[in-house]
């Protein structure tokens, strides 16, 4: 019997960052020797203390449902968060704990965007944005960046993208895949834009916050004329080392985060409650590990940005944030390996996994097919011999 699935189904792309790890796992099942670049995971394990909150809440019983928004203390929590770390005003009923920022997105997509309406997306942009406006049945538009602006908008762009159809935008900074963070100068240039269009919502993906190199990190939401219709997103697994643990928060108007509630109530209701003590300890109690942990990765940007300034043919910018490079790789298009022409990003991404053996991404579904992205969130010695494979192979690349 033939099944027919529903055309929302068919119409998705599946996940390329899933694919590709996949394709890196049935490599290293056959034996070979395969460097995994293409997850965005911490490579350092959950601090101690967070392990020992989820302990002690199974010994203190926190194992039935829990709140569909989360439970209070937690939401309490990120407000206090929110106002001593990003000096903003939020109440306990403006926060929704979903299971990951993966959800809290989708959540705040379904409940703005209606069939036909637009969704403004600088590119390069993480690969779930665009297939998330699918399932809302709404439309992506692109506004396109390149490495030589640091993969960032200006606010002409912004402005030239923005139609009678516009109903939401949606941004990451500092930013995956690009790792560009955008100043609180450079936002300021945007709200400008969205202050004349007051029907136009800002979904501000803030999961990076705490990997940045920069001064420090700037919300969009901090500016008054704007903040209520910002939609900020955040979350525990990339700061914190908490990715399993699927946690993630939106903090936004009263209204949004009630019907975000009310959606989430009929798809996953409350997430886990355990996670749930955890968090609460993460944001609470000693953030030392997130700061170690942002500096070992400072310090394999660097590493990194070094060695592929080497690579000849390799355009790259010196990422503020986050623990990727996206680098240019269209200097390769039209040139071949072994009499096999390589046309685009994916097809390069692909055979850098199938004869360099280092797992990369194509940047095609991250909305710009001249770069791929990689993760930088291993070890040194991993990372110093995947650019030696990257740059041996390209070498052989006519």
């Amino acid at each position: 019997m033939s099944i027919q699935l529903a055309d929302r189904i068919n119409r998705l792309e599946e996940s390329a960052t899933l694919l590709m790890s996949k394709k890196s796992r049935e490599l290293a099942s056959q034996g070979i020797d395969v460097i995994n670049l293409s997850l965005g995971e911490p490579d350092f394990t959950t601090p101690k203390h967070i392990c020992d909150a989820a302990k002690n809440a199974l010994d203190q019983g926190y194992t039935y449902y829990t709140p569909v928004a989360g439970y209070l203390d937690l939401r309490q929590a990120v407000a206090a968060k929110l106002k001593r770390e990003n000096g903003l005003e939020y109440a306990a009923d403006q926060i929704v704990v979903s299971t990951g920022a993966k959800q809290s997105l989708s959540n705040a997509i379904l409940a703005l965007v209606n069939p036909g309406e637009e969704v403004i997306i600088p590119t390069p942009y993480w690969v779930s944005y665009s297939e998330m406006v699918k399932l809302a049945e709404g439309k992506s538009v692109f506004i396109p960046t390149t490495v030589e602006s640091n993969f960032k908008i200006t606010a002409a762009q912004l402005e030239a993208a923005i139609t009678p159809k516009s109903k939401l935008f949606m941004f990451s900074s500092p930013c995956n895949p690009t790792g560009s963070v955008y100043s609180k100068e450079e936002l300021a240039e945007l709200v400008k834009v969205f202050e004349k269009y007051p029907n136009i919502y800002i979904l501000s993906d803030e999961i990076y916050e705490h990997i940045n190199f920069g001064d420090g990190h700037a919300s969009i939401a901090s500016f008054e004329s704007v903040k209520d219709r910002v939609i900020i997103i955040n979350g525990f697994s990339k700061g914190y080392a908490m990715t399993g643990w699927r946690l993630g928060y939106m903090a936004a108007s009263k209204a949004i985060a009630a019907a975000c509630d009310k959606l989430q109530g009929q798809v996953t209701s409350g997430t886990c409650s355990i996670a749930q003590r955890a968090a609460l300890v993460a944001l609470t109690a000693d953030m030392s590990p997130t700061y170690e942990m942002r500096e070992a990765f400072r310090k394999r940007r660097d590493l990194v940005y070094n060695l592929l300034k080497d690579i000849k043919g390799v355009k790259a910018n010196l990422p503020d944030g986050a623990f990727y490079f996206f680098p240019d790789v269209s200097s390769f298009f039209g040139k071949s390996y072994e009499g096999k022409e390589i046309k685009n990003a994916d097809e390069l991404s692909l055979l850098l996994l199938s004869e360099a053996h280092v797992s990369t991404v194509g940047g095609d579904s991250f909305g710009d097919p001249n770069s791929i992205r990689f993760s930088y969130a291993t070890s040194e010695e991993k990372l110093i011999e995947a650019m030696r494979r990257i740059s041996a192979f390209l070498e052989k690349v006519k």
